[in-house]
């Protein structure tokens, strides 16, 4: 029984800590592509609801990569010719492996194994973020470091849902509610 409660209480307080997140602004931030354009967030994607999913280690880089094939399928593919076209959903959806610290250093290594490993449809939904982690430690509320986070932004920038862990279809869900 206090294993229960002491665990409810654990996921009732990290619950809480993303919740602190929603209504705030996204705090700035420069990543780039595959091929080094760069994206400043959320400047970039106002005007369209956006998903961000954001890692600082391997472990949820890994966790972070659960997320591809199913956010993709919901939000991203386009079924050119198909009945459905034009039925999906006008979002902006980016996943941000953050290199900051030494390991700043392999961003370009991380580019060119993406190149290599990542199907070339979803590359322009990943974004490299390299430098600084403690602003967006402290205004994002992400202090695990082998969690990965998502945040959806409304059309200004401002996050509306916040949550982390690998990927499970409530979780989708509860994005897919958010967007609608």
């Amino acid at each position: 029984m206090k294993k229960t409660l002491v665990l409810y209480l654990l996921l009732l307080v990290s619950g809480f800590s993303m919740a602190q997140v929603v209504g705030k602004p996204f705090p700035a931030m420069e990543a780039e592509t595959v091929e080094d354009k760069k994206v400043k967030l959320p400047d970039d994607v106002k005007g369209k609801y956006t998903l961000l999913g954001l890692a600082y280690s391997k472990k949820a880089e890994d966790e972070l990569n659960s997320w591809f094939s199913p956010v993709f399928e919901k939000f991203v593919r386009k079924n050119t010719g198909s009945l459905f076209d034009g039925m999906g959903y006008d979002v902006n959806v980016y996943f941000v492996p953050m290199f900051t610290g030494v390991n700043a250093a392999a961003t370009g290594t991380a580019k060119k194994k993406a190149l290599k490993n990542i199907d070339p449809q979803v590359l322009p939904n990943i974004l490299f973020y390299k430098g600084e982690l403690k602003q967006y430690k402290e205004a994002l509320d992400f202090e695990k470091k082998d969690t990965p986070y998502f945040f959806v932004l409304d059309e200004e920038g401002k996050i509306i849902y916040a949550t982390s862990g690998k990927f499970s279809t409530k979780k989708l869900d509860e994005v897919e509610n958010v967007i609608e």
